[in-house]
């Protein structure tokens, strides 16, 4: 092939190449987070809703709700259950982006007008850990609050960071 002839088809292929390499951790840091925020506080987000939402290159994430405030069938746990929690959303990706997404979780309950602060639970009094950027409690009626986790972890890659929220069940 002529070089002349070579130019557009190396272009092209060199187009395709960087858009492989076009995702880079930041990338899907923010895209994490702005999952997290944008899914995270609806009470309507059912475990098939999170699985299309959460569908990114390179985010984990748990989801489960065992008493949803709608008529949709419960969202069984795939992993262990917080004592005392009925619901919770996770996203976790890699490195170490805790204080940005520590912001965009304070933000995002702000957003929601979730504001009212509440005593942590005693089931989450240990929960923050090394790495821990945000654990805190919030009312969302008189009888549920939500614990808000963030921070970084040791992660199947190296650090990564984890955005969490679970809902507590009304106090028998």
């Amino acid at each position: 092939m002529p070089l002349a002839a070579a130019g557009p088809v190396l272009a092209m292929a060199l187009l395709a190449a960087g858009a492989v390499d076009a995702r880079s951790p930041g990338s899907d840091a923010t895209g994490g987070m702005t999952l997290f925020a944008d899914n995270c506080f609806s009470p309507f987000l059912t475990a098939a809703k999170a699985k299309r939402a959460f569908n990114l290159a390179n985010l984990r994430h748990d989801f489960y709700d065992l008493d949803p405030f709608s008529d949709v069938a419960p969202s069984p746990a795939t992993s262990d259950v917080t004592p005392g929690t009925d619901r919770r959303c996770e996203v976790a990706f890699d490195g170490d982006y805790g204080a940005r997404a520590a912001e965009r979780a304070v933000t995002a309950l702000a957003q929601e007008g979730i504001l009212t602060e509440a005593a942590l639970p005693e089931t989450h009094e240990g929960a923050a850990m090394d790495g821990t950027i945000l654990l805190a409690a919030r009312q969302l009626n008189p009888k549920r609050i939500a614990v808000v986790h963030v921070g970084t972890r040791p992660g199947p890659d190296g650090i990564e960071t984890f955005m969490t929220v679970e809902r507590l069940r009304p106090q028998q």
